[in-house]
């Protein structure tokens, strides 16, 4: 499974961040990004991803 952040569409919120800070980073460019790769830190990143409020957040499985 990978995470990818549709740059484009993401706006900051920090939702994610919130949920996943292990995994989740909102970076100084207003971004978020995927900090670490081992999902078994966040238990509901399949949530997470459907809480986005732009659907920026994709799940590859």
């Amino acid at each position: 499974m990978k995470i990818v952040i549709d740059e484009e569409l993401c706006t900051g919120c920090g939702l994610c961040e919130d949920s996943c800070p292990k995994v989740f980073k909102v970076g100084e460019d207003g971004v978020a990004h995927v900090i670490i790769e081992n999902l078994e830190d966040c238990k509901n990143l399949e949530e997470v991803a459907e809480d986005c409020p732009m659907a920026a957040i994709i799940i590859n499985k």
